[in-house]
């Protein structure tokens, strides 16, 4: 198995090589960006989609916020991983989003989500 950084998003590569993910296989990856309303969240995926990510707008009623999910198909290794989280930031931070985690069920059989 690749020795991952000790990081969080070392972490979680760490867990999705050993739930059976394939790491040299790509794989869905979702990205999430935090933002406080559904006009910010509506720039931020018209920034974001010209880079290549499909983007799903996301409102949790409770807490009145909402965010992005920004999903890439990508061979998962912790360059790309953090590559793609800062790319994500410089598109987003000047509209007012910020970069909140990243997550995938991986490319294995199982179903279990693994969350930076």
């Amino acid at each position: 198995m690749t020795d991952y950084p000790d990081d969080d998003d070392g972490d979680a590569l760490r867990r999705i090589a050993e739930s059976g993910s394939d790491m040299s296989q790509p794989m869905l990856v979702d990205f999430f960006i935090a933002v406080d309303d559904e006009q910010m969240a509506r720039k931020v995926a018209d920034a974001v989609a010209p880079a290549g990510y499909a983007v799903e707008l996301n409102r949790d009623e409770e807490e009145d916020d909402w965010s992005c999910c920004c999903s890439r198909e990508m061979v998962l290794t912790h360059d790309a991983v953090v590559a793609a989280q800062a790319e994500l930031q410089r598109l987003a931070e000047p509209l007012g989003g910020e970069v909140d985690g990243w997550g995938t069920f991986g490319n294995a059989d199982d179903d279990e989500e693994d969350d930076a």
